[in-house]
């Protein structure tokens, strides 16, 4: 059986700066209806920086889990602007590195009720630049050797899910 969902109605619950939750009543493929409960994002972009095989993460609070987290470099994306444009964006604007990217991934964090997709780059042909953080945002950026990563992932100091998937993605395709 091919499983599909068709949204019947749609209800708007929150409109905020970055996301919209909705309540949709959708027909199921066998039939029935149910009630789906979606935030809606306008993605997110994120970047690998690895050089001289430390990697590259921002330590910044994070409200939604309580605590502090390492990651790599990442942020929203603007209305029309382009998921490779935001991960180049928000690299410099967070850590002041100014660099070429190319595309490592896209995950969907959270697909049971969110349509966010976050774009992961790699950042190659580095310049130093300045950082210029948003208003609000305070965070550190600082390099990190990858052996050291790689065990912060394993004792769950890092489990942000972009930045572990950009980690081993990364060693993937560096074997």
């Amino acid at each position: 059986m091919k499983f599909s969902e068709k949204r019947l109605d749609s209800k708007v619950i929150y409109k905020g700066k970055i996301l919209t939750l909705t309540v949709d009543d959708v027909l199921l493929s066998n039939g029935k209806t149910a009630k789906r409960e979606i935030v809606k994002h306008s993605g997110g972009a994120a970047v690998l920086f690895v050089c001289d095989n430390k990697v590259l993460l921002v330590r910044q609070f994070r409200y939604a889990y309580n605590k502090e987290m390492y990651e790599i470099p990442a942020g929203i994306i603007n209305e029309g602007e382009l998921p490779q444009a935001a991960a180049a964006r928000e690299l410099e604007e967070e850590t002041g590195y100014k660099a070429e990217v190319k595309h490592l991934a896209d995950i969907y964090p959270s697909p049971g009720y969110t349509d966010e997709i976050i774009h992961i780059y790699f950042a190659e042909k580095s310049t130093k630049s300045q950082q210029n953080l948003d208003e609000g945002e305070l965070l550190n950026a600082e390099f990190i050797p990858l052996d050291k990563v790689l065990s912060m992932i394993e004792s769950g100091e890092i489990a942000d899910a972009k930045t572990v998937v950009a980690i081993y993605k990364y060693l993937l395709i560096k074997k």
